[in-house]
C-alpha cells in the first residue's frame, strides 16, 4: 500500500485488514513496486495514480492490479486489473467501510468472465487475445464451456477462449 505520510493512520487500517505492506510515497515508488507486487493499493487521488502508472503500463496480463482508495476511506476503485485481482481486493477493503466502485462490465452485469471461469476451474488461458471478444459475448448470452479429453486436435477461431487445465498426469509424477 502506497500513501502519503499524512494518511498513515487510515492506510494502516486497510493494510492490516488486507495484509499489505505500507510504503510512504516518494518519487519513483510506483516504478519500484510495479514489477514486485501483484496488487498495489494507493491512497491518493485517482489522477495522481493514473499519471504515475501510465508510463509503466504493459498489458492486462503483466500489469499488477491497482486499486485507489481516497484518504477519507469513502471509496475503493479498481483502476487496473479488475479481472486480475483488483475487484476482489476492493471488496475486501469494503469490509472496513469504503464503497467498492467496480466498473468491470461482466461483474456489474452479474455475468461470468473468461478470467473468472478460468480461475474457478483452475485453468490457464492459452489464447489471451480471445478474452475481449468472449467477455463481450458473455455480457449478452451464456457461452458454453466444453471440457474435451484427449488425445484430440482442436482448431478454434479467434472468438473462442481456450483454457488449459493442469496436467494431472504430470502432477501425479511429482
Amino acid at each position: 500500500m502506497i500513501t502519503f505520510e499524512r494518511n498513515l493512520e487510515n492506510a494502516k487500517k486497510i493494510a492490516s485488514h488486507i495484509g499489505a505492506d505500507i510504503l510512504i510515497y516518494k518519487k519513483g515508488i510506483f516504478e519500484e513496486v510495479f514489477a514486485r507486487y501483484s496488487g498495489i493499493v494507493a491512497m491518493f487521488a485517482t489522477g495522481i495514480v493514473v499519471r504515475e502508472i501510465a508510463p509503466l503500463l504493459d498489458n492486462k496480463w503483466n500489469d499488477p492490479a491497482v486499486v485507489v482508495v481516497d484518504s477519507a476511506l469513502n471509496f475503493a476503485i479498481p483502476l487496473l486489473g479488475g479481472h486480475h485481482g483488483a475487484n476482489n481486493l476492493v471488496r475486501k477493503i469494503a469490509e472496513i467501510g469504503p464503497i467498492p466502485v467496480v466498473t468491470t462490465a461482466t461483474e456489474v452485469h452479474g455475468r461470468n468472465s473468461v478470467e473468472g471461469i478460468a480461475k474457478k476451474l483452475g485453468c490457464d488461458i492459452v489464447n489471451k487475445e480471445s478474452t475481449l471478444e468472449v467477455n463481450c459475448a458473455l455480457l449478452d448470452e451464456d457461452v458454453e464451456v466444453l471440457r474435451l479429453k484427449g488425445p484430440k486436435i482442436i482448431i478454434v477461431e479467434n472468438n473462442v477462449s481456450v483454457l488449459k487445465a493442469e496436467d494431472t498426469k504430470q502432477k501425479e509424477k511429482e
